[in-house]
């Protein structure tokens, strides 16, 4: 039992290599080398300083964002402000500024007539209508009558668009922060004085820090038309990117700006073309009735949206991605060894020299040597493996 562990524990400490053949070939040796120079250069050049696969990274930023609109516009020869055309005045994340406006004065509810003529003999497509319908005498078509809100709300009486809003500023102001590293950044310039903030315009050059942006100069990035937008309304989003490299001072962690038309896919649409909504405001008569002003507001809709990236030294992912560099290098020997197995002359020595091929009869033969190695003299007699006869000992020779 102790001969047996101790073989085991001698076995399991010994060390197996690989067998090496040197091939002495140009064009194999320079292919090798070829292919571990661009490895090399890829792990280096591409995962280690493009991707900065040494770092360990933080994508789940926490953010704030605070909006702030200025501008004064011309509506149907009405001046309006921000009270008027932003919508929610929270000045959150995602707002809407008012182009254009159809109002519906002093509704009540009871009976009225649809704006549109419907077929008599249809079913109306209105909700809660009451089944009857006026018409002229004979006519074929007359407009249904429903229960509601009346006066009906008339389209066609839309306004002219608010163009000025080319001129409208926005004022973004958003903070971030990175948990893994607690690193807290903001988009407001620590050397940029009060004033200088307030006169600012951002240029993608020339002041890429400036926090204030003007309508006309977002619309032109994303190739919109301002009167087409205008009129129908459309959803643009204005893009935050935090991409920092905390290896370096955290004065470097900046923002990048970006702008898209996120309703694109709809602008060739023949329905539901770019962005409306309706709300209302209620009052009361002196009698007790409600009634209520209905507005259909189209608008620029803006959603602001952050991202963030931050990087630093690990020793972790280094070690990871070295190793991987290394274990690629390998990828050389496999590739040289298929041309040289495959398509070089003289595959067949190669394949001799690389490969060992033992077949069932040499097994079989090598384990019969062994076990005749390991059989004992006998005192009168002893088999021989070789012959299979049987020799007799020096005692009995004559």
């Amino acid at each position: 039992m102790a001969s047996m562990l101790g073989a085991f524990v001698t076995d399991f400490f010994t060390y197996e290599t690989t067998k090496s053949v040197v091939v002495k070939s140009w064009s194999v040796g320079i292919v090798n080398r070829i292919i571990q120079l661009l490895i090399i250069i890829y792990f280096i050049g591409y995962v280690f300083l493009y991707e900065k696969a040494y770092q360990l990274n933080d994508t789940g930023v926490e953010s704030s964002v605070m909006t702030k609109v200025k501008g004064f516009g011309y509506e149907s020869n009405q001046v309006l402000d921000v009270a008027d055309y932003v919508y929610p005045p929270q000045g959150a994340g995602v707002f809407s500024i008012i182009t254009k406006v159809i109002i519906t004065d002093n509704q009540t509810q009871g009976l009225c007539e649809e704006v549109s003529p419907c077929s008599c003999f249809q079913t109306p497509k209105s909700y809660f209508v009451t089944g009857r319908c006026h018409k002229a005498f004979n006519a074929s078509k007359g407009n249904c009558e429903i229960q509601g809100w009346c006066p009906v709300e008339n389209v066609s009486l839309g306004r002219e668009p608010m163009v000025d809003v080319n001129n409208f500023t926005i004022f973004i102001k958003n903070s971030i922060r990175f948990p893994v590293f607690d690193v807290t950044r903001g988009n407001l310039p620590k050397h940029m004085t009060s004033k200088e903030i307030k006169t600012c315009s951002y240029h993608p050059v020339h002041n890429p820090l400036c926090p204030i942006f003007r309508v006309a100069d977002i619309l032109n990035s994303t190739g919109q038309d301002i009167n087409d937008v205008a009129t129908l309304g459309g959803e643009i989003g204005i893009n935050i990117k935090w991409k920092c490299n905390l290896d370096w001072d955290e004065e470097f962690c900046k923002p990048e700006y970006s702008f898209t038309r996120l309703d694109a896919p709809f602008a060739k649409n023949q329905v539901s073309r770019g962005y409306n909504f309706r709300f209302a405001r209620y009052y009361k008569k002196d009698d007790g009735m409600d009634y209520r002003t209905l507005f259909k507001a189209h608008a620029i809709r803006f959603d602001i949206l952050v991202t963030g990236n931050a990087g630093k030294f690990s020793t972790v992912p280094t070690l990871i991605n070295v190793v991987a560099a290394l274990t690629s290098i390998g990828l050389g020997t496999v590739l040289c060894d298929i041309i040289l197995l495959n398509f070089m002359k003289g595959a067949d020595q190669y394949k001799a020299k690389k490969f060992e091929e033992v077949s069932e009869a040499q097994i079989e033969a090598s384990l019969s040597q062994s076990q005749c190695s390991q059989l004992s003299l006998k005192q009168e007699t002893k088999n021989s493996c070789d012959s299979g006869a049987v020799s007799l000992s020096n005692e009995l020779v004559p």
